[in-house]
């Protein structure tokens, strides 16, 4: 697991935390947000720094790491706003990413031996009615689902073609991350947040802060990844 600004391990039974690495350490008000297992083993994780309110906040403060089996981490790049939605191509030569405050979402080369990646580009920018992308997740075709918070909704992507194929939208606006679960991975799991919602809005949107089920995509969801560690 990531929390504050350490990677740990949790014992889940025992409800024990074991601090493994601390990154940002000269960053006291950074924290973790996304993170994700890549196909060799290894956690990606990004940081960011804490919100005055949601999506405002000091830019700049972020970085991408990595955690290895080794234990040991390796931070790839800083300048990050918002380290959010991250995942990789089905032949693992592509790594996905999303810095929500650049509007985009990345594509990098990446290398399975090594973990390096490399050759940053914008495959897919945002537009204003989709607002800011969050967290992502890849289905069995390759193609991306990206949540996207103020837009209410999740939209699916082609990356070769940086192509929109499909919007789904939800009955709330601030829609933050997106995976595929159930038996067969059929399912797609939507999380949402209610934080700086007022009464009125909240009134409108009862169901904001909630965990949404969607059925009948018609596509299923690649498993995760262990942590090789």
């Amino acid at each position: 697991i990531t929390l504050g600004t350490r990677f740990a391990a949790l014992k889940w039974k025992e409800q024990l935390v074991t601090t493994i690495a601390q990154v940002d350490k000269d960053k006291p008000n950074n924290r973790f947000n996304d993170g994700k297992v890549d196909p060799a083993g290894r956690y990606f994780a990004g940081t960011m720094a804490e919100e005055i309110r949601p999506a405002v906040l000091e830019r700049h403060q972020g970085s991408l790491y990595t955690l290895f089996s080794s234990l040991s981490v390796v931070k790839h790049f800083d300048q990050v706003d918002i380290s959010n939605g991250l995942d990789w191509s089905l032949d693992h030569k592509i790594f996905f990413y999303i810095d929500s405050l650049s509007y985009s979402v990345d594509a990098f080369d990446y290398d399975l031996q090594t973990g390096k990646i490399g050759n940053r580009r914008s495959i897919y920018k945002l537009e204003k009615d989709e607002s800011i992308p969050d967290g992502m997740c890849i289905d069995t075709e390759g193609k991306l689902w990206v949540a996207c918070y103020d837009g209410g909704r999740v939209i699916r992507l082609d990356p070769e073609t940086g192509k929109r194929l499909q919007t789904v939208k939800l009955p709330v606006d601030k829609t933050t991350s997106c995976c595929f679960g159930g038996k067969d991975y059929s399912e797609m799991y939507v999380t949402s947040a209610s934080d700086g919602m007022d009464k009125e809005w909240l009134s409108r949107q009862p169901q904001a802060g909630g965990i949404f089920k969607i059925t009948g995509l018609g596509v299923k969801g690649v498993p995760p990844y262990p942590f090789a560690g």
